[in-house]
């Protein structure tokens, strides 16, 4: 209802100040200050002050004197505060978002009719996802879940590196060295076990004998050539290292979960001929230039670029970058949107491919790149290359071990129950420790560092994801509860005009009527963390409202009022949780 009421204020808004031979392009819609009963505020007198010559008080109060209430459904009063003009919801705008949010997929959006491929995590597939990068896959997947949920036709892709210098020697690696000389593998998984080949390959390369290390590069060489000529022997040696080490890498995706769409190969564009095409195509533009030793560059200076863009190697091989301006050549062909998910470490690459995508006449306009900072931990960063670091597979492990600690703890004697098996508590732990995970990850801006603390991640009394999972599990115990002694949940045309009793009340149902358009505003922005602070807010009003407001004691129109409150906020919970990628259990 927020939605519809936003657009009904604008209406009148810009009746109004037609009314009174004000201009309507700005109208200042925003949130009402804090203090103010309201849903929505404008600020549009700040603007007019000039043109009426008159404090913005005084032009607040003279366009919400022209607003008549009686031609509007979802606003009862029009008000001025200070500069503000105000906007007090109706009963109606009550009732019908208690309607709207008794169906289990309140929230989501109308269809748009627009398809978006989301590609996010794209690690390379040389070992173990460590925490450092756990940040991609999280924002990534929520990203996919919020523009699904927004109405758009959403594919989520993992763009794998299957051509580059680290599998040709990761690939050389595994053919070289034998089982015997490497250590023991960290855990019983594909990844685990074959990136101890490709930690032996870059120790060699690096410590090996000189003459030896030479004959390694040729061979490290003559694969990459391999690849490049399109050699379906080389491409077999290369598929078998990456498929396995990506198989055992899924693994652990999946525990979060983040799952994918499709897997699309780097080589997909060199087979297809389409990497040579892009060659050919930049080779045409002013801006190429061929170096001394042969390679291939852009100029790109007139872009503000300090460092040309390289896209063939002077032995006739194209580069990561080259492959990926075909990738997203395809990509424009397929879909009406493509987003990306990065690392900070990323933010030059993404420009010159904008930049080089626009040099071949593709519309940029359609690509967003997203870029994160890297998770931390207390103790300190991560290299998978050296064999150093926390993997992520480590973290979900302690993140579920310390949640089932602290389940068991606060359900108390209802861990003998017949009712909560050891397997529940399990599932309850796997849902309240990978939701913290997620959780504090997600809630925060991308472009924020931020170091993980168990502390704060499974704090149940703070704004965290058990936090807002309790709540959710609080609105399933009413419910259930209600079930059990015979109480009918209201069926949406039921549910009346009785105006609501309390501020508690009123402050939760308005929060509920608020979540269509989080959705949106948040897919607007790619900004996921925008539906976290909103889970927190909506736990909060309904603690407010659960202290305040018996339910099941509460008698006649107001018991099933109440009741449907809840319907409503659970709805309103559980969907904004799914958006992140974490469960809300019915028990906590």
């Amino acid at each position: 209802m927020f939605l519809a009421a936003k657009q009904e204020i604008k209406d009148a808004l810009e009746s109004a100040l037609s009314d009174l031979s004000y201009t309507t392009e700005d109208l200042g819609i925003e949130r009402p200050p804090e203090d103010v009963d309201a849903i929505i505020a404008s600020s549009v007198a700040y603007r007019l002050a000039g043109k009426a010559q008159a404090p913005p008080p005084k032009v607040a109060e003279e366009i919400a004197g022209e607003i008549n209430t009686a031609e509007l459904q979802y606003i009862d009063e029009v008000t001025a505060t200070g500069a503000y003009v105000n906007f007090e919801p109706s009963s109606e705008y009550h009732i019908r978002t208690l309607e709207a949010g008794q169906n289990e997929k309140y929230g989501r959006r109308p269809d748009k009719q627009k398809s978006v491929v989301v590609e996010h995590t794209s690690a390379n597939p040389t070992g173990p996802v460590h925490v450092g990068r756990a940040r991609n896959p999280i924002i990534g997947d929520a990203i996919a879940r919020l523009l699904d949920y927004a109405g758009f036709d959403v594919e989520t892709h993992y763009y794998v590196n299957d051509a580059g210098r680290q599998i040709a020697t990761f690939t050389w690696a595994y053919e070289t060295f034998d089982e015997t000389e490497l250590p023991e593998p960290e855990r019983d998984k594909q990844d685990y076990d074959l990136v101890r080949y490709y930690r032996k390959g870059n120790t060699f390369l690096e410590e090996g004998p000189e003459e030896e290390v030479e004959v390694a590069e040729e061979e490290i060489a003559a694969i990459m050539q391999g690849l490049e000529e399109g050699k379906p022997e080389t491409y077999d040696r290369v598929s078998e290292v990456v498929d396995t080490v990506l198989s055992g890498m899924q693994d652990t995706l999946n525990r979060l979960p983040a799952e994918f769409d499709e897997f699309i190969k780097e080589t997909k564009f060199i087979r297809d001929g389409s990497t040579k095409e892009i060659v050919t195509q930049l080779k045409k533009t002013e801006y190429a230039q061929e170096t001394e030793d042969g390679a291939w560059e852009l100029k790109l200076d007139d872009f503000g670029f300090e460092k040309n863009l390289v896209f063939v190697r002077s032995d006739g091989t194209s580069l990561y970058t080259t492959r990926d301006i075909a990738h997203h050549s395809w990509k424009f062909d397929n879909f009406d949107r493509a987003v990306t998910v990065l690392g900070e470490d990323h933010k030059l690459q993404a420009k010159q491919l904008s930049t080089a995508l626009e040099l071949l006449g593709e519309d940029t306009d359609a690509l967003d790149s997203i870029h994160y900072s890297w998770v931390n931990l207390p103790d300190g960063t991560m290299s998978t290359r050296e064999g150093k670091g926390i993997d992520l597979d480590d973290l979900l492990d302690e993140a579920v071990a310390r949640a089932k600690e602290e389940v068991e703890k606060r359900l108390g004697d209802r861990v003998r129950e017949e009712t909560l098996t050891e397997e529940k508590i399990e599932q309850i732990a796997h849902q309240v420790g990978i939701g913290a995970v997620r959780y504090d990850i997600v809630a925060k801006q991308p472009t924020k560092q931020i170091t993980f603390k168990w502390e704060q991640a499974l704090d149940f009394e703070a704004q965290s994801a058990p936090y807002v999972q309790y709540a959710h599990a609080r609105c399933s115990g009413i419910i259930e509860e209600a079930a059990a002694a015979g109480i009918a949940r209201p069926s949406p045309e039921k549910i009346t005009t009785t105006e609501l009793e309390t501020d508690a009340e009123v402050d939760l149902v308005e929060t509920v009527a608020r979540f269509p358009a989080v959705v949106e505003d948040a897919a607007d922005e790619l900004q996921p963390h925008v539906v976290a602070t909103y889970t927190r807010t909506i736990a909060d009003k309904f603690n407010g409202f659960y202290r305040e407001c018996p339910v099941l004691d509460a008698e006649g129109k107001t018991q099933q009022q109440r009741l449907a409150i809840v319907v409503a906020t659970k709805h309103a919970i559980q969907n904004a949780l799914d958006i992140l990628g974490i469960d809300a259990p019915n028990i906590m």
